[in-house]
């Protein structure tokens, strides 16, 4: 013990990587439970840049043991492109655990992806293309493809003749695309099996005795709370449960093992892909966020649509992951703003919203109220302790926190990985 999830509180691109890294010499097992390669970690080492989309982020901390849990769909070829990428950079992979539950993207779940985005038109959601929402929609369906099967070449058989039957029909018929054949798919997938076969085990057993022997686990969740295919901006999210109690089901241990749930948060707000939101700017400030705070997707390279903190937001992810902590990041970004503003409530229709409204029709009309802030001038990289920022810096954090509902107990203030101010312990017990 403890169990430590940490989640993104916003749209995803909060700066996840290094919230784990800063935990990554006092964990012994860092955990990804649910999401695929949709979505990227940018972590700085010593000036070398990491961009990790399928691994965990703890992979990069030396004697952490990285999980791929049975919550994630794991697409083999991108999991050997980014360990053979690190690998010739000298990093050591060999820990790496992923479990035989986790299910398989295949080629025919990133084709299905891609066209029926681009069938949908006007109505897309907005997704990257890798076929991830395709994979867990075959899991739920029960015609999915899960990493033990890799192992016994009649069943994978069995399972992709299954998946196919219906899905060529949907790209002959519908989309006017050439059918897929069972052949190419099982060579595709046979390819890594036995390159596979020493990392595959029951993760859930592992984690379960780490805990019970008092070692550290951290949860790490791809995507983010607004993204949640429960709780998210729906229809406009991800296919997997991207909130706390997705490391539950997402990794097979139980809601009694989780100590505390970190939220990891911008000073300002930013999200990718389709779908409403409301402090969104589209004027020279927001451009100036996205350049400065070097806002392109980590997976997709697509510029992130930028606005300002939304504290409305903030205390929806406070209260559906049931956070301790707070991790604010990039709030050097706000450096030279004479004011900066921050959406406190929603107006709807001539109606206040204080919290989030559920319907999505209010949602989409939406109009953020705003109150502003003092900004600062003074270069705030090298600031190593709260007492180091400046008064209107420390006005804003303290702000923040009264608005978001929970602790801010970390502050990032610059990409590097020592450019962060610890403000209180994030690994605790309740």
């Amino acid at each position: 013990m403890p169990g430590v999830v940490l989640v993104g509180a916003q749209w995803g691109d909060e700066g996840k990587g290094k919230a784990t890294d800063l935990l990554g010499s006092r964990v012994d097992y860092v955990v990804k439970f649910n999401g695929g390669n949709n979505a990227g970690h940018t972590v700085v080492i010593d000036d070398e840049k990491y961009a990790l989309h399928l691994l965990p982020s703890g992979i990069l901390s030396p004697g952490v043991v990285p999980v791929i849990a049975n919550g994630v769909v794991v697409d083999i070829e991108v999991l050997f492109e980014e360990l053979d990428a690190l690998i010739a950079r000298g990093v050591d992979v060999s820990r790496l655990l992923v479990s035989g539950s986790a299910h398989i993207i295949a080629p025919y779940h990133r084709t299905i992806d891609k066209v029926t985005e681009r069938f949908l038109g006007k109505r897309r959601i907005g997704t990257t293309g890798r076929g991830i929402g395709p994979a867990y929609a075959d899991k739920t369906n029960r015609v999915g493809i899960r990493m033990w099967d890799l192992f016994d070449e009649k069943i994978l058989r069995a399972k992709i003749e299954g998946s196919l039957d219906q899905k060529n029909h949907l790209l002959v018929k519908v989309y006017n695309r050439r059918a897929i054949t069972v052949d190419e798919t099982l060579d595709e997938l046979l390819q890594y099996a036995d390159r596979l076969r020493p990392m595959v085990t029951d993760t859930a057993v592992e984690l379960n005795k780490a805990l019970d022997a008092g070692k550290n686990v951290l949860f790490e969740a791809g995507q983010a709370t607004m993204l949640d295919i429960d709780h998210g901006t729906y229809p406009f999210v991800t296919s997997s449960s991207a909130t706390a109690g997705g490391a539950v089901t997402g990794s097979g241990v139980g809601p009694t093992r989780i100590d505390s749930v970190i939220g990891v948060i911008k000073a300002y707000t930013t999200r990718v892909g389709e779908g409403p939101f409301p402090t969104e700017l589209f004027d020279d400030k927001g451009e100036f966020l996205r350049k400065t705070g070097g806002e392109y997707g980590v997976t997709t390279g697509r510029a992130r649509r930028t606005g300002w903190y939304d504290a409305v937001i903030a205390r929806y992810a406070t209260r559906i992951n049931g956070l301790t902590d707070i991790v604010l990041t990039k709030l050097d970004v706000l450096t030279g703003m004479e004011k900066v503003p921050v959406c406190v409530a929603y107006d709807v229709d001539g109606v206040r919203y204080d919290e989030m409204p559920t319907d999505q029709t209010a949602f989409h009309h939406a109009k953020p109220i705003y109150e502003e802030l003092d900004g600062w001038w003074e270069d705030i990289s090298r600031a190593r302790s709260f007492e180091d920022l400046p008064k209107n810096a420390q006005a804003y954090v303290h702000a923040l926190e009264a608005m978001s509902g929970t602790r801010i107990s970390a502050i990032g203030v610059g990409p590097k990985r020592d450019e962060i101010i610890p403000v209180h312990d994030l690994i605790h017990t309740r």
